[in-house]
């Protein structure tokens, strides 16, 4: 990547939010400085038709003119979009968090198979009617995906590095693995911007806290949960013991549907340590998710991204992501044959929000069995199949069919690997005096997240610039 180097003058910064200014998906935030112009992340939308098709729609800027693009994390809805960008122009270079590449890759590959299968699948049914012209081509496929991976490079933590116009450095987020949070200090001396990504709890299952925000005169900070904390994690621990502790006692069915990337392997080490301590019996745990399985290995290979114990226990050879009576499916046909098997079992499976995926087959298997527990442990937005049984529906339609939800329904909020609002709080009174722009978040949680924030500044006898972020309005940080 050429850097142009630039010295002087008045701030010419200038940010605009293209993805995740009052929604949770499509990240992407385009930085231009007098040096150059950067993406920080460049994801995916996510939670419905409607907002899936936005990815089919070109990029809003031209994708030539991005110099480089600094990822904050690999989730789907952080970098879905990479490969697009590359195959509509963009030749820059990426650069990411220790640990991202691995994540970046399987995710991405997964999202071109699907995309892939979808693809075929229309097709089939187009060709039927005659109006397979009609049937777009799959976003990107494998090539785009290694054209993305040759460009990615893995920048250690707090070590400074050259971005066009600025110098920037990667701080520990908390999220998941290969995550971090951006401060970016432009040539012009106009001071620090920072861009939080997906922060972590302080106090989370797998990983440390955040690093300490230190200072910056500019906060783009995500709001995900901005309205509200999430139960602490020793209650946490207790009602999921409790509730898939029932369960199993019942001879039931626990299905959790899980994120591939941080929520699955949190479930999995908190089912080993339960399991091995005796506070939960010995009752088969199923992976059925060859993407989890994959990304679970990765963890494996980066202990130093884990607290101590965790740390510890990997090094010594001892796998925390594997409870007693462990097995991960790798085909359909294993995962269709789990729906025979009889007493007790917990499935982990993906999609997280049950918007597709294995998931969604158990829950058309077992959700109307009284005896099964649907166990869901992260966020579900807007529109998604998740949200609408967290809401309380009583009867869903999965593959054309009428499904009436008799199973148990528990949400576990604690597990969330997103700050909640005391710990966002917290973080930002690191630069008391910065702007700040919210994003990452459903409208009415970074309104009410905008408002505490200012309370708190006014409580603290100073006032604060806060405000969500508006999607397409170019603003001067």
């Amino acid at each position: 990547m050429s850097v142009r180097r630039t010295s002087g003058g008045a701030n010419a910064a200038e940010l605009t939010s293209f993805g995740a200014a009052g929604e949770v998906t499509g990240s992407c935030h385009r930085l231009r400085l007098e040096g150059g112009t950067t993406l920080i992340d460049c994801g995916a939308f996510q939670g419905g038709a409607a907002q899936e098709a936005r990815n089919a729609a070109p990029f809003p800027f031209d994708p030539a003119e991005i110099d480089a693009v600094l990822l904050t994390h690999a989730h789907l809805d952080h970098v879905g979009r990479l490969p697009t960008l590359v195959r509509s122009g963009f030749r820059g270079e990426v650069v990411a968090p220790p640990g991202a590449r691995a994540v970046a890759e399987t995710i991405l590959r997964d999202a071109a198979k699907l995309a892939a299968e979808d693809h075929a699948r229309e097709l089939r049914k187009a060709r039927r009617s005659g109006h397979e012209d009609r049937v777009r081509p799959p976003p990107f496929g494998d090539e785009e995906v290694d054209a993305v991976l040759a460009r990615l490079r893995e920048v250690p933590y707090d070590r400074p590095f050259d971005l066009p116009g600025a110098r920037a450095t990667l701080r520990r987020a908390g999220h998941v693995l290969g995550s971090a949070w951006l401060a970016v200090d432009p040539d012009d001396g106009s001071g620090r911007l920072v861009f939080s990504g997906d922060l972590g709890p302080f106090e989370g299952p797998l990983h440390p806290g955040p690093d300490p925000l230190d200072g910056a005169r500019f906060v783009l900070c995500e709001g995900t949960y901005g309205d509200r904390d999430h139960r602490d994690l020793a209650a946490t621990r207790a009602e999921f013991a409790d509730v898939v502790g029932r369960a199993c006692a019942a001879g039931g069915r626990v299905l959790i549907p899980a994120f591939a990337l941080g929520r699955a392997q949190t479930i999995l080490a908190e089912l080993a340590r339960l399991q091995r301590s005796g506070a939960l019996p010995v009752v088969p745990v199923v992976l059925d998710s060859p993407m989890a399985a994959r990304l679970t290995q990765a963890y494996r290979s980066h202990p130093d991204a884990f607290l101590p114990a965790l740390r510890d226990r990997l090094e010594a050879g001892d796998d925390p992501f594997a409870p007693p009576a462990f097995e991960a499916t790798a085909s359909a046909e294993a995962s269709r044959s789990l729906n025979d098997r009889e007493g007790p079992l917990i499935v982990i499976a993906g999609s997280g929000m049950m918007t597709g995926g294995r998931i969604v087959h158990h829950l058309r298997h077992h959700l109307w069995k009284a005896d099964t527990r649907l166990l869901v442990t992260g966020f579900q937005a807007y529109g998604s199949l998740g949200r609408t049984l967290v809401d309380g529906a009583r009867r869903i339609r999965l593959f054309g069919e009428s499904v009436v939800v008799r199973a148990s329904v528990h949400t576990v909020g604690g597990f969330s690997a997103h700050a909640g609002r005391s710990d966002l709080t917290a973080w930002l009174d690191g630069a008391p005096d910065a702007t700040v722009r919210l994003v990452h978040g459903e409208p009415k949680t970074l309104r009410a997240f905008a408002a505490h924030l200012k309370d708190h500044a006014r409580a603290a006898g100073r006032g604060r610039d806060v405000r969500p972020s508006v999607e397409g309005r170019p603003l001067r940080p």
